[in-house]
């Protein structure tokens, strides 16, 4: 594999992204579909509707699986890149950083790590800026 940078540091977990997510939204519209060919029969009718709200809620919980996993990995970025700044310049990350700031910095070495996040924490700068800011990219190959 090549080494990762800016316009390859995006992941795909191809069985979920190009699988799964697909196939139940396709699901989702063809029960959509079951529900209003069924409307004039009312033997069907129940059944329809109870797999659209089925398949409604699997795509939910779906997304809804994917949101709550994403924010344990944020919680545990935060709390590295909180003791990497610790180590590197004897004080915590500068509270005015956003989470997805944060996030951005991880790619940094430890050379130009400190000096980015408080660039980012005193002009606001974009988590996409921070990343093409970086001189020497640190790889982060866990994050999905």
């Amino acid at each position: 594999m090549d080494s990762q940078n800016y316009s390859n540091h995006r992941q795909t977990v191809p069985l979920f992204h190009f699988v799964l997510v697909p196939v139940l939204f396709l699901t989702v519209i063809g029960s959509i579909v079951n529900l209003v060919e069924s409307l004039g029969d009312h033997e069907r009718l129940y059944n329809a509707a109870l797999i659209v709200v089925l398949s409604i809620a699997a795509l939910l919980s779906l997304f809804l699986a994917r949101v709550f996993a994403l924010k344990a990995q944020d919680r545990a970025i935060r709390a590295e890149e909180n003791l990497r700044h610790f180590v590197l310049a004897g004080k915590l990350l500068d509270s005015r950083l956003t989470i997805r700031q944060i996030i951005a910095l991880r790619f940094a070495s430890d050379a130009e790590f400190v000096t980015l996040a408080k660039k980012a924490a005193e002009t606001g700068t974009a988590p996409g800026d921070i990343k093409r800011s970086i001189k020497n990219w640190q790889a982060d190959t866990y994050r999905v």
